[in-house]
């Protein structure tokens, strides 16, 4: 997999950011930053790439992502020195987030059911804003090729849980597996990667998601 663009072709960073790996060394030893500081810096710039991808794509120019990060490009690049790790990092990223949401959204909710569906709406946002992931995601890359059962394996287990909580409420009566109600949703935000501004993803998942709940 290539190195990231940075839409000037690839290659040596730009504008002065390139340094020698003794100069980088030198510097990074001396400014380690703390273990909570390199985390929260890391997360800045998923945060920033992310919103990039979905206005233009995975194949957005990494100067684009360290503009909305308000870093350097060489800091992309010692991060993630390829747009395959980028691309990477950003779907573990969203999938842990989904995935913390759930618990955060049972102890908060009014209801479980309310909880479900705010975490449905997530999982939505999730799916329809991979603008160009899913093609990328067929390259010959091993770092891939674990990404669908990292995916399964964080999220099906919270849907469950949301799903379980509200059935003991009372307030779904069920049968469907999470994962299946996963693909259901999944199968209705395809639509909308279609140029027909009359397809509504959410609108319809709203409507799948409504069908749960009990009627007597």
């Amino acid at each position: 997999m290539s190195r990231l663009s940075t839409g000037e072709g690839n290659g040596a960073v730009k504008d002065g950011e390139a340094t020698t790996d003794g100069e980088a060394t030198t510097e990074q030893a001396a400014s380690r930053p703390k273990r909570a500081d390199a985390r929260r810096n890391e997360k800045n710039l998923l945060d920033a790439a992310a919103a990039v991808f979905v206005r233009s794509g995975v194949e957005a120019p990494v100067r684009d992502i360290a503009a909305e990060a308000g870093v350097g490009t060489a800091t992309i690049y010692r991060h993630f020195p390829t747009r395959a790790d980028l691309i990477i990092g950003v779907y573990r990223h969203q999938v842990e987030a989904c995935a913390e949401a759930g618990p955060a959204l049972l102890a908060s909710s009014p209801t479980p059911y309310a909880a479900l569906a705010s975490w449905v709406d997530l999982f939505v946002d999730f799916l329809v804003t991979k603008h160009g992931l899913a093609a990328v995601l067929q390259a010959d890359n091993a770092g891939f090729e674990t990404l669908h059962a990292y995916f399964l394996d964080r999220l099906v287990p919270v849907c469950t849980d949301l799903l379980t909580a509200a059935t003991a409420s009372g307030e779904i009566h069920t049968d469907v597996p999470a994962l299946a109600l996963m693909r259901g949703v999944g199968n209705l935000c395809i639509g909308a990667e279609t140029p027909d501004p009359r397809y509504d993803a959410r609108q319809l998942v709203g409507v799948l998601i409504a069908g749960l709940r009990r009627r007597d």
